[in-house]
């Protein structure tokens, strides 16, 4: 990828000799830059016609902009970025974002035009939206008049504090999204009542506290992503997942994975299917006394929970009562933008790495993830912490994306190369796992599948694509409702707010197979989706009974109180 500092410098010559940085866009010069080198590297190919109009289109605008810049005529700036008042005051500082816009505008539709296989042009893409997003003037002390007007305010404190904050960072290795000194595991995040009644080296089991006089029979087991921490179901009181569930007269048990060290260097997927999800619908059952569960996972948890429920059904048994997948892919053909971190070069290197032993270090795949939003995750808080010398508000979403987890580095590669990369799980008998042939279709229980509508890690439709895995034949058994936002956001949206929409379509019996189809048919509905999930709970809940007066029962004893040790065992 060519060096975005190096096209910035290129860019920032626009106002000596704007001529010089448009001629980078005449043929042949256009044809031997470093962005049609990439495009080349990626065997994919730009039609010369096509190539001619973009730069047409390109000069012509450019030249507008130009003429606009010596008649003192204001560009309008509708980006987000440089909506501040000071990037309008300012000419130069209005014309360089203005030439930023229409110089990534320009990449883009380029990237965009590129004939290339479906997935080196997604990586096309995606490399070019890294570059872009990295070159904004917004981003550079030199070129941003918001951070250059605090500093002058400030009287130079705003610099020495950003470059504080700056050193901070790096001691740390990682960005501060949020004043992580606002929120402590167990005193204002994690704190619904509750006792761990079981661990193992994988796993704690949290049983928690019921706050109604009845619960219903059966019992709900939540099995979160064991990537970070269990706690993005359980923030605080007013956006707590758990919390609702235990006030809606549920049971509530709740896995908190551990955070593993180089004693779990060696742990499979095999580990965390037998002695992590089926040990805790076990050990689930025994504190209940219930024949079944309701079930629930979210993201890679979705997966996990789906993946032991298959392997029960062979060994036999059908311990679910219900299964609620929440942003969850079982069908991986499509993985959204982190496709382009998989491919089999990758994923080879990974195993060579890890695959015999080893850890994949949660601040990787932190940075994974913010690769993904940079603008949002990365380059917002560049200017506000670094370049203004801002203190990040604290937010209990974003404090819970940075306390980062560790992943076996066995099981980290067997799922890449087995759901991402060769999407072997939606195949009937094709993966033997904890020594057991696994088909989903064999899960014999109701589903609720939850997809987001703006997920960037689990593509709605793709969430949706568990529909025809689950039950197969019997459609009715099967239920998906839509939220809006994002693959966080969008599960986190409390049913007290009554904020966002979401959308359902109860046409199942009708034959509606196809996302787009079902999206057609779909009826938007405002406020939270949770009080849905609540009523399909309930349906499958079984009769009511008295709370229990404790947790646990003679053999699983409680251990401490929740939220335990494990959430607490930081990556870093």
């Amino acid at each position: 990828m060519p060096d975005p500092q190096a096209m910035a410098a290129a860019w920032m010559n626009q106002f000596s000799d704007p001529a010089a940085w448009q001629a980078v866009f005449k043929t042949p010069a256009l044809e031997a830059s470093p962005v049609a080198a990439m495009f080349t590297d990626a065997s994919a190919m730009l039609k010369p016609e096509r190539l001619e109009a973009l730069r047409d289109d390109y000069l012509q605008k450019a030249a507008a902009l130009w003429q606009d810049f010596l008649a003192s005529k204001t560009p309008v700036l509708e980006d987000r970025r440089f909506s501040s008042p000071e990037w309008a005051a300012n000419p130069m500082s209005a014309f360089s974002a203005a030439s930023y816009l229409l110089n990534a505008e320009f990449l883009t539709t380029m990237a965009n035009a590129v004939e290339a296989p479906p997935k080196e042009q997604q990586k096309i893409r995606f490399a070019v939206q890294q570059m872009v997003d990295a070159m904004s003037p917004a981003n550079f002390l030199a070129t941003n008049p918001e951070a250059q007007q605090k500093l002058i305010e400030t009287k130079g404190e705003s610099l020495t504090k950003g470059l504080s904050n700056m050193l901070a960072d790096l001691q740390k290795g990682r960005i501060s999204l949020s004043d992580e000194s606002a929120f402590e595991v167990g005193r204002n995040v994690a704190t619904t009542a509750g006792q761990v009644v079981f661990e193992n080296e994988l796993f704690q089991l949290i049983q928690y506290t019921p706050v109604t006089p009845t619960v219903h029979q059966v019992p709900l087991l939540m099995v979160p992503p064991c990537i970070n921490k269990f706690y993005i179901l359980d923030l605080q009181p007013e956006n707590s997942v758990v919390r609702y569930a235990v006030e809606q007269g549920n049971t509530v048990f709740l896995v908190s994975w551990s955070n593993p060290d180089e004693s779990l260097k060696g742990t499979t997927w095999d580990d965390y299917i037998e002695h992590g999800a089926i040990k805790a619908i076990e050990v689930t059952r025994a504190i209940s006394g219930a024949e079944k569960i309701n079930a629930f996972g979210f993201c890679v948890g979705g997966t996990i929970v789906s993946t032991a429920l298959a392997v029960l059904a062979a060994r036999g048994e059908q311990p679910a009562a219900s299964l609620t997948l929440l942003t969850t892919l079982l069908d991986f053909a499509d993985t959204g933008v982190l496709d382009v971190f998989i491919d089999e070069q990758q994923v080879s290197q990974r195993e060579k790495a890890l695959s015999k032993g080893g850890l994949m270090p949660g601040r990787d795949l932190a940075t994974t993830f913010s690769a993904l939003r940079p603008n949002d995750l990365v380059w917002n808080y560049v200017q506000s912490n670094y370049l203004k010398g801002n203190e990040p508000p604290p937010f209990d979403l974003l404090y819970w994306n940075s306390d980062s987890t560790n992943l076996p580095g066995p099981m980290f590669c067997w799922y890449l190369r087995n759901t991402y990369l060769e999407n072997s799980l939606k195949q009937a008998g094709k993966l033997t796992v904890a020594g057991e042939k696994v088909d989903l279709a064999s899960i014999k229980a109701p589903v609720f599948i939850y997809g987001s509508k703006e997920d960037h890690i689990v593509p709605w439709n793709a969430a949706y694509a568990s529909m025809h895995l689950l039950n197969p034949g019997n459609a009715k058994a099967n239920r998906f409702v839509l939220g809006a936002s994002g693959h966080i956001a969008g599960v986190i949206n409390p049913a007290s707010k009554k904020k966002r929409s979401y959308w359902t379509n109860d046409a199942k019996a009708k034959g509606v197979t196809a996302a787009d189809a079902w999206m057609a048919g779909a009826s938007e509905h405002v406020g939270s989706w949770w009080p849905e999930w609540s009523a399909f709970l309930a349906d499958h809940g079984g009769k009511s009974v008295k709370a229990p007066a404790k947790a646990g029962n003679a053999k699983f004893k409680p251990i401490e109180a929740a939220p335990g040790r494990y959430v607490k065992v930081r990556a870093d």
